[in-house]
């Protein structure tokens, strides 16, 4: 079963060009899946899969806590392998194809003020080069929207300041080309200018944002980097890599920026993943009434 997955995951890799993180997601549930099928279920072949087999793993991850987008991702690599199974006639029917996915809440998105971006912002002094560094990430990630593993993987050749855009390679590696304002720029050629030539001790590759190391910069250290600078500016509001990127996109439907325009910024391939911000700015409108209108 193994060497199914890999067939299975090679196919997605070559065919549909998934980011790897998403591969890495499928690999782990079809793993615990197949796992599970011959530990529990004694299924040695593919062949005897059913239904109520599938079923029956649903039922054992929700009885062990799993949460509900847990489950609908892993009916979603179940179904995406069996699809593949039965296209490639390793198997001769597809026992996923009546399972329903449960219906997930969505949870509108936390956002930050303009004060405590500011504030955020503002947080690096500047005094070193990892201030700088850090500075022209935050203001980066802010004036962008860009997804952290999307930050992380920018070279220098993707950054056209006197233009005032960034090259981003998105989910699917999929390309669009953002604009940035000119504090980002201003912070960016700072770094660049400044604080990269330290910070990569001579060491010679094209990734933007370095470690102490000299080497690219992690998603991890990312978030380390973030959570610190988070306590500098005293923000009491959880704080993800994915709150800027949040902030990003309701500060500009706020101010009455074009819907499409930020779904094209943010990398969405369906407008209804950029109408959760509408949601959140319709919240903030009521919030600011309720605050100071004196009927309210």
């Amino acid at each position: 079963m193994n060497n199914k997955i890999e067939d299975f995951l090679h196919f997605i890799i070559v065919e549909k060009g998934l980011a790897e993180n998403t591969i890495v997601s499928y690999r782990r549930d079809l793993q615990n899946y197949t796992r599970y099928l011959i530990n529990v279920e004694q299924i040695i072949s593919l062949n005897n899969v059913t239904r109520i087999l599938i079923m029956n793993y649903l039922y054992y991850l929700k009885e062990n806590g799993k949460s509900r987008a847990t489950i609908a991702r892993t009916i979603a690599s179940i179904r995406s392998f069996h699809q593949f199974l039965l296209r490639e006639r390793i198997t001769n029917n597809d026992p996923s194809v009546h399972i329903e996915t449960p219906k997930l809440e969505r949870k509108l998105p936390k956002v930050l003020s303009f004060d405590e971006v500011e504030a955020l912002l503002n947080a690096p002094c500047t005094s070193s080069e990892f201030d700088r560094r850090n500075k022209a990430m935050l203001e980066l990630l802010y004036a962008t929207g860009m997804r952290v593993s999307e930050l992380c993987a920018l070279k220098q050749q993707d950054i056209h300041l006197t233009m005032g855009f960034i090259r981003c390679i998105g989910k699917g590696n999929k390309e669009r080309i953002i604009p940035i304002g000119k504090l980002a720029t201003k912070a960016l050629a700072t770094y660049i200018e400044f604080a990269r030539p330290v910070l990569t001790k001579k060491k010679k590759h094209d990734f933007l944002f370095v470690n102490h190391h000299g080497e690219s910069l992690s998603r991890q250290g990312f978030w380390k980097i973030l959570k610190k600078v988070g306590n500098e500016a005293r923000i009491e509001k959880e704080l993800t890599p994915h709150t800027l990127r949040h902030s990003f996109a309701t500060h500009l439907l706020e101010n009455g920026a074009d819907l499409r325009a930020v779904q094209e910024m943010l990398g969405h391939a369906d407008i209804s993943t950029t109408q959760i911000y509408t949601h959140v700015t319709k919240l903030r409108l009521k919030d600011v009434y309720s605050h100071f209108h004196p009927r309210a």
